[in-house]
């Protein structure tokens, strides 16, 4: 079995988030109130909410804050309604970008976004233009440095649970789902206590793309960059290779 888990582009990432943590606890603070609104305000009872709980965590988010976060969102500290809205479109060189977003205001983020991809020199495009290249799917990544499990048993273990496809890469193992299936494999590995360095559902290209032109890699940084510094950017997924 095949993949491209990422894992470098993940761990960066968390690394990044690490010296960030107020955009990382607004991020989950919002999944939490769209979680809450959409299957109530108690875990077991809502899977959604308890894959952000297992992420909040995961992301060191403080339990008090994930309390009154479900609060807030159920209803009892005075909630926000927030409006999920997806943006697509293409970064230099023909990579493809989607953006997943959570505001109060959509005007604002639409502005923000379709600043980003201006100043990085892409632009944002119908909806569904890019969408198609993408496999929405359930990941689970999982560094070697901190499983003892033997690959086979992993790998046994993981499809067992209902995982579509793993991945033995070089310096982790990659597990993927269907989206539907993913909280039932998330919660097996949790229960097993296999750790995991990251656990999402999310876009993944069919396809990557290699910046070599030095410029185009500067702007399409940019563009990651605009965008991950607005609070109302829940997650961007992009075709680009950087390893």
């Amino acid at each position: 079995m095949s993949g491209h888990s990422k894992f470098a582009n993940i761990k960066h990432k968390k690394e990044k988030n690490d010296a960030a943590k107020g955009k990382i606890f607004t991020v989950i603070g919002r999944e939490i109130a769209v979680a809450v609104k959409e299957g109530g305000a108690d875990p077991a009872n809502n899977s959604r909410l308890r894959d952000v709980i297992a992420k909040a965590k995961a992301n060191n988010v403080p339990n008090d804050t994930i309390e009154r976060g479900i609060k807030k969102a159920s209803g009892e500290l005075g909630s926000v309604n927030y409006e999920q809205n997806t943006y697509e479109g293409y970064g230099p060189a023909g990579v493809a970008i989607i953006v997943e977003t959570l505001t109060d205001n959509k005007n604002r983020t639409a502005a923000n976004v379709r600043a980003a991809f201006s100043k990085g020199g892409g632009n944002v495009g119908a909806q569904g233009c890019v969408s198609y290249m993408f496999d929405r799917k359930g990941q689970i990544i999982i560094d070697k440095e901190e499983c003892d499990m033997d690959p086979d048993e992993l790998m046994m273990f993981a499809l067992d649970a209902g995982a579509e496809d793993f991945s033995d890469e070089e310096d982790s193992y990659e597990v993927l789902t269907d989206p539907d299936s993913f909280s039932q494999v998330r919660e097996a590995f949790e229960k097993e206590k296999i750790p995991m360095l990251d656990a999402d559902v999310r876009m993944i290209p069919q396809n990557w793309v290699t910046l070599k032109d030095e410029e185009d890699v500067k702007k399409m940084q940019r563009i990651l960059d605009l965008l991950d510094d607005d609070d109302d950017v829940q997650a961007v997924y992009h075709s680009w290779d950087e390893e």
